[in-house]
C-alpha cells in the first residue's frame, strides 16, 4: 500500500528519517556519557516506545500514572515520572506498579512523600523518588537547596522509599528561539544544581541521578553535565515549533491531507485542528512557509499562491506541535519511502491520569 492510498486525515512516520533521528541523539549522548529517558508525552505509543529502547535510551520517561501502566504493561523495565503523583489512588496504582519495573516519581513536598512510603509499605515495593527543583517553570518543584536537603532526608528515612537524586527540567526554555538565552540559561542551570548537590554531599546525601532537559536545551550538555540523564521527546518527530530552533534533528512525523477545494484565492484542505494541533504553532506544508494559514475544526485554509494543488491531491503537512498531535490519533502509519510497512495503535492516547 502507498501513502496516496491513505483515507485522510492520517497521521504517519517516515521511518528512515525517525532512525536517523534516532542516532543522532544516541551518538550525541553517548560521547557524554549521559543516558536518554525519551518522554513519552511525544510518542504516546508503547510500539515507539520499544524502538527508542533498542536504539539505546535507558528508560522511559512520562507524565502521568495511566502512562507508566501502559509502558510497564508493554515490558518497559525503566520508567520515570517525570511528576508528582498526588491522589491516593493514583499513589496506591503506582505503589503496585513498582513491583513490576524499576519506577521513579517525582516529590516536592513531605505529605506526598508519606502518603507514597504507605503505600509503598502495603504493596511491599519499592519506589525510586528524585526531589523536583523549581528552575524556572514555575509548575511544581522547591526553590532552595535547604528545601531539597529537607525533602531527601525524609525520604531517605521512609520505608518503601529510595532517594535517588534531582529532577530539574527547565520547560520555560525548551522553545526560546534565541540560542544565547538558551545556551546562558543552560549554564546557569548548570551552576545552580553543582551548588545544590554539593550542599547534599557535605550533609552527608549522595545524589545519583539529575535528570531533565529538552530537545531544545540537549545541545548545551557535555562531559562536564551535572545531568546523567535527559528526557528528550521531540527530537524523534520534530515539528514546526521546533524547527523553528534551527536544530540537527529532521522532520519525520506528518499528517496527510487531501484538497478539497481550490480557486483563484485559497486551498482548502480536510485537515483541522481535530487531527493536526496548533498549540504552539500553526501546521505547515514542507517546503513551504505561510503566515496566512489558517485552521479550523475540519478544514486549513491557505493562500493559492502559496500551494499549486488541485482537488483530490495528497499533501504532507508538519505538525505545528508533535506530542500533541500525536494525542489526537488513534493509529499512526508506519512508511519507508511511499509504501506502508506497517498501522501500529497510538496505545496512550487520551490516557491522562
Amino acid at each position: 500500500m502507498k501513502i496516496s492510498q491513505l483515507e485522510t486525515p492520517a497521521l504517519y512516520l517516515e521511518l528512515d528519517a525517525f532512525d536517523r533521528n534516532q542516532k543522532k541523539m544516541a551518538d550525541r549522548l553517548k560521547k557524554h556519557n549521559i543516558d536518554m529517558f525519551p518522554h513519552y508525552k511525544s510518542a504516546k505509543c508503547t510500539t515507539i516506545a520499544h524502538m527508542q529502547i533498542a536504539a539505546g535510551a535507558k528508560g522511559i520517561s512520562c507524565a502521568k500514572a495511566d502512562e507508566a501502566w501502559d509502558l510497564a504493561h508493554s515490558g518497559i523495565e525503566n520508567i520515570l515520572i517525570a511528576n508528582q503523583v498526588i491522589s491516593l489512588e493514583k499513589i496506591s496504582r503506582v505503589a503496585g506498579l513498582a513491583g513490576c519495573c524499576n519506577l521513579t516519581v517525582c516529590v516536592d513536598e513531605e505529605k506526598n512523600i508519606e502518603n507514597l512510603s504507605a503505600a509503598a509499605s502495603f504493596h511491599g515495593t519499592v519506589i525510586h523518588c528524585l526531589v523536583e527543583c523549581n528552575i524556572g517553570a514555575d509548575r511544581g518543584g522547591v526553590n532552595s537547596k535547604e528545601e531539597v536537603l529537607t525533602l531527601a532526608k525524609k525520604i531517605i528515612e521512609s520505608p518503601g522509599l529510595n532517594f535517588d537524586g534531582i529532577q530539574a527540567y527547565a520547560g520555560q526554555i525548551s522553545h526560546e528561539n534565541d540560542y544565547k538565552i538558551r545556551e546562558k540559561v543552560s549554564l546557569e542551570i548548570e551552576n545552580y544544581l553543582k551548588g545544590v548537590i554539593s550542599y547534599l554531599e557535605e550533609n552527608n546525601i549522595s545524589v545519583n541521578r539529575v535528570t531533565g532537559v529538552s530537545t531544545g536545551t540537549v545541545q548545551f550538555r557535555n562531559a562536564d553535565t551535572v545531568y546523567t540523564d535527559v528526557q528528550v521527546g521531540s527530537y524523534a518527530f520534530m515539528d514546526v515549533s521546533y524547527g523553528k530552533l534551527g536544530l540537527e534533528y529532521e522532520n519525520s512525523l506528518f499528517v496527510l491531507s487531501t484538497v478539497m477545494e481550490t480557486n483563484d484565492k485559497f486551498v482548502i484542505m480536510d485537515t483541522g485542528r481535530k487531527s493536526v494541533s496548533v498549540d504552539q504553532a500553526m501546521p505547515q506544508i514542507p517546503g513551504f512557509e505561510c503566515e496566512d494559514i489558517s485552521v479550523s475544526e475540519e478544514h486549513i485554509k491557505l493562500p493559492a499562491d502559496v500551494l499549486k494543488a488541485q482537488v483530490g491531491d495528497k499533501i504532507s503537512i508538519i505538525p505545528g506541535h508533535c506530542c500533541t498531535t500525536m494525542n489526537l490519533h488513534d493509529y499512526i502509519y508506519f512508511v519507508r519511502g511511499n509504501t506502508i510497512i506497517d498501522r501500529v495503535e497510538i496505545t496512550s492516547r487520551g490516557r491522562s491520569g
